[in-house]
């Protein structure tokens, strides 16, 4: 079942990005641009290309390693930032419609930002919206037969290319069937988790399934300290229909 829109970029689509874009390792910018292109290498989201001119001079270092590459040849790079290296961090096209683009490895460095909201995992995708909506629809949350949440006010997260989440009152969610964990994730439109639950059934441990974020980004505070589970693992009615457990990258059965 799809119940949610497709993303509309296809691969190898690349616009320019509006935004100024920088990043920083060891306390350094290592770059800091209004010139970044998207290039989308699959369709759900872009990846920042960096034009080298707006790289910090003397960070980036050759590896004597020539890629070719569907979108070109590129040498691949190291950075080296205030006694921090970095290998494989980046690579620069040499030809191509790319020529003089950096393209940086997202985990190579410390942060990123959107003008000045730093931004997490990945661009955000400009075709995309996330909007979080007040509800009185009615929604149950189980799996394997034990109860884990019902309520008449969830908060839906609608959020294009993801089917819909459901994000419930901590009152409405039975604590008992779930256990902690220490797992933190993160998302470039919400934030960072402050909470993760792995579920306990008859069956076993089922692990990481249900989340919460304290403190998401301003524009998603209507889901502030509430509990989401994934679709593609648990059961949930809606309005008295079952839904269908939906197929997404997260999980891939």
């Amino acid at each position: 079942m799809n119940d949610y829109p497709r993303a509309i970029a296809t691969v190898d689509q690349r616009e320019p990005v509006p935004r100024r874009v920088r990043a920083v390792l060891g306390g350094r910018t290592v770059f800091d641009t209004t010139r970044a292109l998207y290039v989308w290498e699959w369709p759900p989201y872009p990846q920042f290309y960096i034009p080298v001119e707006d790289v910090a001079a003397g960070v980036l270092v050759d590896e004597g390693h020539e890629q070719k590459l569907s979108r070109g040849t590129a040498r691949r790079q190291s950075l080296k930032v205030n006694g921090t290296e970095k290998p494989a961090a980046a690579r620069v096209y040499t030809d191509g419609s790319l020529k003089g683009y950096a393209r940086f490895e997202w985990d190579a460095l410390d942060a990123w930002f959107e003008e000045d909201e730093q931004v997490f995992v990945h661009p955000r995708n400009p075709y995309a919206r996330v909007d979080a909506l007040r509800s009185t629809r009615h929604i149950r949350v189980e799996l394997a037969g034990v109860p884990l949440a019902e309520s008449g006010s969830p908060v839906l997260l609608f959020e294009t290319g993801l089917p819909t989440r459901y994000y419930l009152d901590r009152t409405s969610v039975n604590f008992a069937a779930l256990e902690p964990s220490d797992t933190v994730t993160a998302c470039p439109y919400k934030g960072r988790t402050t909470d993760y639950w792995s579920i306990r059934t008859p069956g076993g441990l089922h692990r990481d399934l249900a989340w919460s974020y304290s403190f998401p980004t301003a524009a998603l505070t209507p889901i502030a300290g509430l509990v989401a589970f994934y679709n593609e693992k648990v059961d949930i009615t809606l309005d008295g229909e079952p839904l269908e457990r939906p197929d997404t990258h997260f999980f891939r059965e």
